[in-house]
C-alpha cells in the first residue's frame, strides 16, 4: 500500500519510544537535521546527543533530556521527508509527541517545540516529589478499569483516573501511589495485569495542574498560527481542531487531561487516513493503529519510519 494510493496520517510518538542512538544516523546527514539537535541542546542546557548517542538507559529516560530529544528526532524525520509525504489527512502526536505534530502541521514554530519541550520536560520531572506514579493496564475491558480506579480510589482514599485511553485493552492509570498500587492489585485480581512505568510523577491527572499552570504561561506567550498544512487531532478531545485559539486552550489542558488515543484514531480513519505513518524509534503508535481499527473495516496500512531511509515502505 503505497503514499500515493492513500491518504495520510502521520503520527509521533512520544515518551517510551526513545532508544539509543536515536537520529544519529540523519543528524550526521543533515545540517536541517543537526540544527535541530543544537537548539534542544540550547533550550534544554543539556548535552541531549551525549545523551542519546553514548549515554546509558537511565540517563536516556530522564524526562528532562527525553522530551527535548525527541522532538528534535521527530521533527528531524518530518523536514526530511514532508515533500515525499503527499496527501495527508491529519497529525496526531502520543502525550508529548502532540508538540511535534503542532509543529509539523504550522500552528507552532519549531524552535518553540524545542523550548516549550525542554520546559515540558523539566516540569514533569520536578513535579509531585515523586509521590505521583502511573501503570499500563492490560488484558481488562474498560468497564473493568473503570470499576478497579473507582475501588482504589475509594479503598485508598487516593486520587487515581485513567490517564491514557491507548487502544481496547491497554489503558495507563495515574495517581497517588498507594492508589495506583491498589489498583494494580485488583487487576491482577481481575485475570488483568498492570505493569508500572518509569515516569517521575502522575502524568496526565490533576496532580500535575501546578506544573501545567508554569507551562501554559509559556504556550501562551508562544502562541499557535493557522496551519499551513493539515490539522492535528488533539489528545484531549480525540479530534480535529485548526482554530488557532481553540487549539491553544487543548493543548494548555493536556498535561492534566487524558489522552484519548482510541478517539484519534477512529476519528483519523474517519476523515479518510488510510496510511498511517510514525516518525520515530520503536513503533508504538504503529501497533495502536491495528490496536484501534482492527474491527473499523476496509483496507489500512501502519508503517513506522525510524530514518529517511524507511521511506522506502511508503513507496516514496
Amino acid at each position: 500500500m503505497s503514499a500515493t494510493e492513500n491518504r495520510l496520517a502521520v503520527l509521533f510518538p512520544g515518551q517510551g519510544s526513545q532508544e539509543k542512538g536515536m537520529g544519529r544516523v540523519l543528524a550526521e546527514a543533515s545540517a536541517d537535521a543537526a540544527e535541530l539537535w543544537r537548539l534542544a541542546e540550547k533550550a534544554s542546557g543539556l548535552p541531549l546527543r551525549e545523551i542519546y548517542w553514548e549515554g546509558d538507559e537511565a540517563a536516556m529516560a530522564d524526562t528532562r533530556a527525553l522530551q527535548p530529544a525527541m522532538t528534535a528526532v521527530t521533527l528531524g524525520l518530518w523536514l526530511a521527508l514532508r515533500d515525499k509525504l503527499s496527501g495527508v489527512v491529519g497529525f496526531a502526536g502520543h502525550s508529548l509527541g502532540e508538540y511535534a505534530a503542532l509543529a509539523a502541521s504550522g500552528m507552532l514554530e519549531v524552535a518553540a517545540a524545542l523550548e516549550l519541550t525542554s520546559l515540558r520536560g523539566r516540569l514533569m520531572a520536578e513535579a509531585a516529589g515523586g509521590e505521583g506514579k502511573m501503570a499500563a493496564v492490560l488484558k481488562l475491558s474498560l468497564e473493568a478499569i473503570e470499576d478497579v480506579v473507582a475501588t482504589a480510589k475509594n479503598d485508598t482514599g487516593k486520587l487515581l483516573v485513567i490517564a491514557n485511553y491507548n487502544s481496547p485493552g491497554q489503558y495507563v492509570i495515574s495517581g497517588e501511589g498507594p492508589a495506583v498500587a491498589a489498583a494494580a492489585e485488583l487487576a491482577k485480581a481481575r485475570k488483568g495485569r498492570a505493569i508500572p512505568l518509569a515516569v517521575s510523577g502522575a502524568f496526565h491527572s490533576p496532580l500535575m495542574a501546578e506544573p501545567a499552570k508554569e507551562l501554559e504561561k509559556a504556550l501562551r506567550k508562544a502562541g499557535l498560527r493557522a496551519q499551513t498544512t493539515a490539522p492535528v487531532f488533539f489528545n484531549v478531545t480525540g479530534a480535529a481542531e485548526s482554530d488557532p485559539d481553540k487549539a491553544l486552550d487543548l493543548i494548555c489542558r493536556q498535561m492534566t487531561s487524558q489522552v484519548r488515543w482510541i478517539d484519534t484514531m477512529t476519528a483519523l480513519h474517519a476523515a479518510g487516513a488510510r496510511t498511517f505513518v510514525e516518525l520515530g524509534p520503536k513503533t508504538v503508535l504503529t501497533k495502536l493503529v491495528s490496536a484501534n481499527l482492527k474491527d473499523a473495516g476496509g483496507e489500512y496500512a501502519a508503517v513506522s519510519v525510524s530514518d529517511p531511509a524507511g521511506a522506502a515502505a511508503l513507496g516514496a
